[in-house]
């Protein structure tokens, strides 16, 4: 009796000490995972750590993202002391996260001793057997590191030239057979914890409330997190080590000591990684239905869904034979977060049949570009600010409310960018319609829907029992975790970059017949992708030969993609749905954007390997500070970089030349166009233009009238970024900032206009030319998509943009990235203004005296 009250102290001992909370309510998920957890990666508050039952190990391809980021001068490729610097900043870095990876081991360990003493008990909280399963190997794996721990931090800090670890790490590698026995284990030590979580209050408390304890330097730093989530960390801790093996053979010289060492202990690594997936793949995503039957997951992810005419964020599971539709449940804190089903169809009996006509289409809600864009631009100057007050002493505060409201902000762009259709039909006449940003990201949802439909399908009708097994399944099998934005990535991730990619599309090989023939580009922006450029149709070949080049935009873009198409002419494959042509996706395929090796002055030739194809096509970046600037040109002859005065006095025009021929261009052939001015055109063909304008080549109405109608807006957007300074000049700059921000219409309009009064005769009519040439673009918007807010996008930073002054030059606090945040907006409701005003004469203008004649 006596030892049953002992352990029963023991039990309620644990339990105060891990000041458990189990009364509030509300949707915050556990507590580990309310923003950041112990070992850095950041998550959405209602992510589990343990992606599934059955653990997939990934096979590391590089060591990406595991060492930190090396100061300057101490960049790979160097001498052999950087090298070795650099191989101590890694072990350094891999020692903290080992000293994580120890205090997680111990919080696991923590509640054995108090378990094991009720064991032998009257009313034991578990039996012997399920603390054995459940803690299996914990204590040895413990050991293991804290032998290797304890062995490498006295190396680290007593660090020079000869110090060797690599005999540390082949030892660690040797002993992987316990984390062998412990993955063999895992799936049902995991099943036995929640079947006793469900039996045994007291034991439910501790499993989703234990407490890690923080690095050594950092004061009174616990996390909570649940005993599912720390029994994952094994699972990844290997994974991890192998990367790090990568990292220190990188920066250790062939002749040190360590290399065969390090060498060695990779293989081990790499061989042990390799046999555990061979084992478990089959099984990783597997759901056992009630009969008995095997079901897979084959791909998930978020999706927004059309739902009785709003927009909805859903988590869509493909599985082998039906396609799920979930949403995430409220819970309670503490409790595990569950999905709740929304729809399901059997494979067998879904369709991608186009609606008739005789059918409703939802109506979708679209936002105007600009509100997108302004969203993007308030994104952009959260993470100024975010960067600003992590420097500051007492910022972090600060820091976490600034990241909710940027968490905020990117969730409500991922939910209203997407515009591209996905619709999905039951045979029995339900249909459903998602809304995606990329085309590839449709074709890659419909061909792994296509594929599994090879097979002989029968169709499920699942029992709500059934359903809600599946359903609860999906929590542990889904492989996509976050969504996609970039509040939930680590702080050491790649921001991505920000400024323009130049990219020529060369040639495409491995067509098996002739096609009309031609590529799109997309680049991800703000956690989703957006189709950027599009070569012009190649017809009639089996190699295309393009040689197109374009200059894309990217706003903290990673990855480029290419899609490859044939172009379908026959007018009965029109999509009644969106009122395009079916065009068919021959391939597609997608390459990083190393920051590295794009970032060099010199061209980068790569290959993207899609389906038998191959797209040869060469790339590269110039930051956003760069392209800011205004770079006036030394030479007098020509239009491109000469002031705007000189052209027209030359010309004895009021416009110039350019600018009237390019309009008179798209307006003849353009106006219909969608995204004019929007979509990149091909920048060969824009520089040949601007050479013929430059020259002044006879030939130019002939060039003008066999161009593709985006390379001559594209040529006229060209002019006015290369002034020497802005159309609307530097000196009224400020004026016009200030002018835009008065809150009372009358005085409002009187600066506005009295400011476009002070402009210089070339500069006004060539802006009121223009001005009126938008607003006949903006009358086709049904047509070519393009608004009055969507041309102001465009044009107002080109227009208004500042060159670079002296005293610019000297001000570090205002830095090209911070003026492009704040003052783009600014820049394009100065243009909106003049947009939506009624017509602007310039004699009007220059007549009339009510408005006040002050200086600015």
């Amino acid at each position: 009796m006596a030892f049953f009250f002992e352990a029963a102290c023991a039990i309620r001992s644990f339990l105060s000490t891990n000041n458990f909370n189990y009364n509030t309510d509300g949707y915050e998920g556990d507590a580990a995972e309310d923003g950041k957890s112990q070992d850095g990666s950041e998550t959405l508050p209602y992510i589990d750590e343990s992606p599934t039952m059955s653990p997939q190990l990934p096979t590391p391809q590089g060591p990406d993202g595991v060492s930190p980021t090396p100061p300057e001068g101490l960049l790979p490729g160097g001498d052999i002391e950087k090298g070795l610097e650099m191989k101590k900043l890694v072990l350094s870095g891999f020692l903290a996260s080992e000293e994580i990876y120890i205090n997680q081991l111990e919080a696991l360990m923590l509640p054995m001793r108090p378990l094991k003493a009720t064991a032998t008990t009257s009313q034991p909280v578990l039996t012997i057997q399920q603390i054995e399963t459940i803690f299996y190997k914990i204590q040895d794996i413990f050991a293991i590191h804290k032998e290797f721990y304890d062995d490498l931090l006295p190396n680290i800090q007593h660090w020079d030239e000869k110090v060797t670890v690599g005999h540390l790490f082949q030892k660690l590698a040797s002993q992987l057979g316990v984390y062998k026995a412990f993955v063999d284990n895992y799936k049902v030590a995991l099943e036995t914890a929640e079947k006793c979580s469900h039996a045994n209050i007291q034991f439910q408390k501790i499993s989703e409330n234990l407490k890690v304890k923080g690095p050594k330097d950092a004061k009174d730093c616990t996390t909570t997190i649940s005993m599912e989530a720390l029994l994952y960390k094994p699972i990844d801790r290997v994974t991890r080590s192998t990367l790090v093996l990568h990292d220190l053979l990188k920066h250790t010289p062939k002749d040190h000591p360590d290399f065969p060492l390090l060498q060695d202990a990779l293989r081990i690594s790499q061989n042990f990684l390799s046999s555990i997936n061979e084992e478990i793949d089959p099984r990783r995503t597997a759901v056992t239905t009630p009969k008995g039957e095997a079901r897979q997951l084959v791909k998930d992810g978020f999706l927004v869904e059309v739902s009785e005419s709003s927009r909805k964020l859903r988590h869509v599971f493909l599985f082998t034979d039906l396609l799920l539709c979930a949403k995430m449940k409220k819970t309670s804190v503490g409790r595990h977060q569950q999905y709740e089903c929304k729809w399901y169809i059997p494979l067998a009996d879904l369709t991608f049949q186009t609606l008739d006509e005789s059918d409703s289409c939802p109506s979708i809600q679209v936002l105007p570009e600009y509100e997108i864009e302004e969203m993007k631009i308030k994104i952009s100057v959260l993470k100024s600010e975010i960067q600003k007050e992590k420097k500051a002493p007492k910022g972090q505060s600060r820091v976490e409310r600034l990241r909710k409201k940027m968490n905020e902000q990117e969730s409500w762009l991922l939910l209203h960018s997407p515009t591209i259709p996905f619709k999905i039909h039951n045979k029995h006449g339900k249909s459903y319609l998602f809304l995606l940003s990329s085309d590839y990201e449709r074709s890659e949802w419909r061909e792994s829907i296509q594929k599994l439909q090879k097979k002989d399908l029968q169709v499920c009708v699942l029992s709500s029992v059934e359903l809600q097994v599946l359903t609860s399944s999906c929590f542990k099998l889904r492989t996509v975790h976050n969504i996609p934005v970039t509040s939930n990535k680590d702080d050491e991730e790649t921001p991505g970059l920000y400024g323009f990619l130049h990219v020529i599309v060369h040639s495409a090989k491995g067509f098996k017949e002739s096609a009309n023939l031609y590529c799109t580009l997309e680049v991800d922006s703000y956690g989703y992708f957006v189709s950027k450029a599009k070569t012009r149709v190649f017809r009639d070949t089996s190699e295309p030969q393009w040689n197109e080049e374009f200059e894309i935009e990217l706003e903290g873009s990673q990855y480029l993609r290419i899609l490859c198409y044939e172009k379908c002419y026959d007018k009965s494959m029109l999509n009644k749905d969106d009122n395009e042509i079916v065009d068919k996706i021959m391939g597609k395929g997608q390459v990083q954007l190393d920051p590295q090796t794009v970032q060099s002055k010199n061209w980068h030739m790569d290959v993207i390997e899609m389906n038998g194809i191959k797209v040869e096509f060469s790339m590269k970046f110039t930051s956003r500070d760069l392209s800011l600037k205004r770079t006036p040109s030394k030479k007098q002859s020509g239009v491109f970089g000469v002031k705007i005065n000189v052209v027209t006095k030359r010309e004895r025009s009021k416009v110039p030349y350019i600018v009237r021929q390019c309009i008179e261009e798209v307006e003849k052939r353009g106006i219909d166009e969608v995204g004019i001015y929007r979509i990149s055109g091909v920048a060969t063909d824009i520089q040949a233009l601007k050479l013929a304008f430059d020259t002044n080549t006879k030939d130019i109405l002939v060039m003008l009238s066999d161009m593709d109608i985006n390379a001559i807006a594209g040529t006229l957007k060209l002019y006015f970024r290369e002034l020497p300074e802005p159309l609307l000049t530097d000196r009224l700059y400020p004026a016009f900032m200030e002018g835009i921000v008065l809150s009372d219409p009358a005085a409002k309009e009187n600066c506005m206009m009295h400011l476009l009064r002070s402009l210089p005769d070339p500069n006004l009519m060539t802006f009121l030319t223009l001005l009126e040439h938008l607003k006949r673009v903006a009358e086709k918007e049904p047509i070519n998509k393009m608004s009055l807010h969507n041309l102001a996008t465009v044009f107002g930073p080109t227009l208004l943009r500042p060159s670079e002054t002296d005293n610019a030059k000297g001000q570090h606090i205002t830095t090209a990235s911070d003026i492009w945040s704040h003052d783009v907006m600014a820049q394009v409701q100065v243009l909106l203004y003049y947009l939506q005003h009624p017509p602007i004469s310039f004699a009007e203008l220059k007549r009339n005296t009510l408005y006040f004649s002050t200086d600015v």
